[in-house]
Protein backbone atom coordinates (compact mmCIF):
# COMPACT_ATOMS: atom_id res chain seq x y z
CA UNK A 1 0.00 0.00 0.00
CA UNK A 2 1.51 3.37 -0.96
CA UNK A 3 1.60 6.68 1.28
CA UNK A 4 -0.56 9.38 0.73
CA UNK A 5 -0.03 12.31 1.29
CA UNK A 6 -2.09 15.29 1.76
CA UNK A 7 -1.19 18.14 0.02
CA UNK A 8 -3.00 21.19 1.56
CA UNK A 9 -1.75 24.85 1.88
CA UNK A 10 -1.88 26.53 5.26
CA UNK A 11 -3.84 29.27 5.86
CA UNK A 12 -3.00 32.63 7.34
CA UNK A 13 -6.33 33.64 8.83
CA UNK A 14 -9.49 31.44 8.92
CA UNK A 15 -11.02 28.55 10.15
CA UNK A 16 -10.39 24.87 9.44
CA UNK A 17 -13.34 23.00 10.05
CA UNK A 18 -12.01 19.50 10.66
CA UNK A 19 -13.15 16.15 11.72
CA UNK A 20 -16.57 16.45 9.42
CA UNK A 21 -18.52 13.65 9.07
CA UNK A 22 -17.48 11.64 5.74
CA UNK A 23 -19.75 13.37 2.48
CA UNK A 24 -20.75 16.35 4.51
CA UNK A 25 -18.14 18.95 3.45
CA UNK A 26 -20.31 20.23 0.82
CA UNK A 27 -23.18 20.24 3.25
CA UNK A 28 -20.85 22.63 5.94
CA UNK A 29 -20.17 24.75 2.84
CA UNK A 30 -24.14 25.39 2.13
CA UNK A 31 -24.78 25.92 5.49
CA UNK A 32 -22.28 28.62 5.73
CA UNK A 33 -23.61 30.19 2.49
CA UNK A 34 -20.37 30.11 1.03
CA UNK A 35 -21.03 29.91 -2.86
CA UNK A 36 -17.82 30.48 -4.64
CA UNK A 37 -17.76 34.52 -4.74
CA UNK A 38 -16.13 35.12 -1.58
CA UNK A 39 -12.14 36.18 -1.67
CA UNK A 40 -10.59 33.99 0.39
CA UNK A 41 -9.70 30.51 -0.39
CA UNK A 42 -12.20 27.97 0.31
CA UNK A 43 -9.80 24.63 0.78
CA UNK A 44 -12.69 21.11 0.51
CA UNK A 45 -11.13 17.90 1.43
CA UNK A 46 -13.15 14.80 0.71
CA UNK A 47 -12.79 11.17 1.61
CA UNK A 48 -9.19 11.91 3.72
CA UNK A 49 -8.13 9.30 6.01
CA UNK A 50 -8.71 9.28 9.47
CA UNK A 51 -7.38 7.87 12.51
CA UNK A 52 -10.27 8.71 14.90
CA UNK A 53 -13.00 8.27 12.01
CA UNK A 54 -11.31 6.33 9.98
CA UNK A 55 -12.25 8.85 6.92
CA UNK A 56 -13.34 12.33 7.13
CA UNK A 57 -13.56 15.08 5.50
CA UNK A 58 -12.06 19.09 6.07
CA UNK A 59 -12.98 22.21 4.95
CA UNK A 60 -10.48 25.33 5.02
CA UNK A 61 -11.85 28.97 5.09
CA UNK A 62 -9.79 32.11 4.62
CA UNK A 63 -10.40 35.35 6.02
CA UNK A 64 -13.48 34.14 8.07
CA UNK A 65 -14.12 32.95 11.53
CA UNK A 66 -17.26 31.19 12.41
CA UNK A 67 -19.80 32.73 14.58
CA UNK A 68 -21.43 29.99 17.26
CA UNK A 69 -25.13 30.14 15.80
CA UNK A 70 -22.53 28.78 12.45
CA UNK A 71 -20.73 25.88 14.89
CA UNK A 72 -24.23 24.83 16.30
CA UNK A 73 -25.32 24.36 12.77
CA UNK A 74 -22.61 22.38 12.07
CA UNK A 75 -22.79 20.31 15.04
CA UNK A 76 -26.74 19.16 13.14
CA UNK A 77 -24.25 17.66 10.66
CA UNK A 78 -20.80 16.38 11.90
CA UNK A 79 -21.17 16.03 15.51
CA UNK A 80 -17.85 14.86 15.59
CA UNK A 81 -15.65 18.25 13.90
CA UNK A 82 -13.34 20.01 15.48
CA UNK A 83 -13.33 23.90 14.60
CA UNK A 84 -9.72 25.25 14.43
CA UNK A 85 -8.95 29.12 14.54
CA UNK A 86 -6.36 30.77 12.41
CA UNK A 87 -4.17 34.07 12.97
CA UNK A 88 -0.83 34.77 11.50
CA UNK A 89 -0.78 31.06 10.32
CA UNK A 90 -1.21 29.65 14.03
CA UNK A 91 -3.59 27.64 15.63
CA UNK A 92 -5.16 30.27 18.45
CA UNK A 93 -7.72 28.50 19.82
CA UNK A 94 -9.38 24.86 19.19
CA UNK A 95 -12.99 23.66 19.78
CA UNK A 96 -14.75 20.86 19.12
CA UNK A 97 -18.54 21.38 18.34
CA UNK A 98 -21.62 20.02 20.80
CA UNK A 99 -24.67 19.44 19.89
CA UNK A 100 -26.71 21.18 22.76
CA UNK A 101 -29.18 19.53 24.31
CA UNK A 102 -31.83 22.06 23.37
CA UNK A 103 -31.91 23.44 20.21
CA UNK A 104 -33.39 27.42 19.68
CA UNK A 105 -34.44 28.80 16.43
CA UNK A 106 -31.66 27.17 14.17
CA UNK A 107 -33.83 25.07 12.06
CA UNK A 108 -37.65 24.74 11.38
CA UNK A 109 -40.26 21.78 12.12
CA UNK A 110 -41.05 19.98 9.21
CA UNK A 111 -44.43 18.98 9.90
CA UNK A 112 -47.02 21.81 8.60
CA UNK A 113 -49.61 22.14 10.85
CA UNK A 114 -47.38 22.26 13.82
CA UNK A 115 -47.48 25.88 15.82
CA UNK A 116 -43.92 26.96 15.54
CA UNK A 117 -44.85 26.95 11.32
CA UNK A 118 -47.74 29.16 11.79
CA UNK A 119 -47.08 33.17 10.90
CA UNK A 120 -50.10 34.61 13.01
CA UNK A 121 -47.70 33.11 16.01
CA UNK A 122 -44.75 34.23 17.17
CA UNK A 123 -42.92 31.22 18.37
CA UNK A 124 -39.72 30.34 18.18
CA UNK A 125 -38.96 26.48 16.88
CA UNK A 126 -37.16 24.21 20.06
CA UNK A 127 -35.94 20.71 19.28
CA UNK A 128 -34.87 18.19 22.30
CA UNK A 129 -32.22 16.16 20.73
CA UNK A 130 -32.99 12.11 21.18
CA UNK A 131 -29.71 10.78 19.70
CA UNK A 132 -26.84 12.69 17.77
CA UNK A 133 -26.25 9.41 15.41
CA UNK A 134 -27.96 9.19 13.69
CA UNK A 135 -29.56 12.34 14.51
CA UNK A 136 -33.05 12.40 15.92
CA UNK A 137 -34.85 16.02 16.82
CA UNK A 138 -37.88 16.20 18.94
CA UNK A 139 -40.42 19.36 18.37
CA UNK A 140 -41.27 20.76 21.86
CA UNK A 141 -44.53 21.65 20.88
CA UNK A 142 -45.80 18.88 18.24
CA UNK A 143 -43.65 16.13 19.13
CA UNK A 144 -42.47 15.59 15.73
CA UNK A 145 -39.33 13.64 15.08
CA UNK A 146 -36.71 15.03 12.36
CA UNK A 147 -33.68 13.29 11.22
CA UNK A 148 -30.61 14.44 9.35
CA UNK A 149 -31.63 14.63 6.01
CA UNK A 150 -35.25 17.06 7.13
CA UNK A 151 -32.30 19.20 8.83
CA UNK A 152 -30.30 19.59 5.39
CA UNK A 153 -32.88 19.95 3.27
CA UNK A 154 -33.43 23.75 5.40
CA UNK A 155 -30.15 25.01 4.29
Amino acid sequence: MSRRTLRVSKIKDGTVIDHITRGHALNVIKILGIDGRENGVVTIAMNVPSQKLGVKDIVKIEGRELNPEEVDKIALIAPHATINIIRNYRVVEKQRVKLPSIIHGIIKCTNPPCISNSESEPVKPIFYVESEEPLKLRCHYCGHIMGKEDVLKQF
